[in-house]
This record gives C-alpha cells, structure tokens and sequence, in this order.
C-alpha cells in the first residue's frame, strides 16, 4: 500500500466541503439543463412518452441536489 493518500471530500474539511459545493452547482445546473429539454420538447410537440421521461428525470436531479444539500448541511454542521 504505497499509494494511501486520503483525501477528506466525505469528511466535514474544507475540502469536503468545497467538493459538496461543486456538486450542488452540477446538480442545480443539471435541473436548469432537464427544464429547458422539457421546454424544447414542448415547443417541438414532443410525442406524449416524453412527458414521463422528462418528469422521472427532472424528479432524480431533484432528489439528487435534496440529498447533496443535507450533506453539505450535515458537513457544516460536523465543523
């Protein structure tokens, strides 16, 4: 084991909690990205499948920034 670099992006660091951060910014621009697919789609008279596409995809990337927050939250907290 010559390589045992630990690097905090779990832990409560500031490392951590920069990395959390940069992944809020993904996940938020990931959900600007869903909508305005959903807008395209919309305006193109999409066929009526892709309302449940864009929906379970615009739900994930929610669920997926709801939980970075909470462990952003819960890293703040730990400092």
């Amino acid at each position: 084991m010559a390589f045992e670099i630990k690097i905090p992006l779990y832990k409560g660091g500031i490392i951590g909690i920069i990395f959390s951060l940069l992944v809020i910014v993904i996940a938020a621009l990931n959900l600007i990205v869903d909508l305005d697919s959903i807008n395209e789609l919309a305006y193109y008279g999409a066929p009526k499948y892709m309302e449940w596409y864009s929906a379970f995809g615009v739900l994930v990337t929610l669920v997926w920034l709801y939980l970075e927050i909470l462990d952003l939250i819960q890293k703040l907290k730990e400092n």
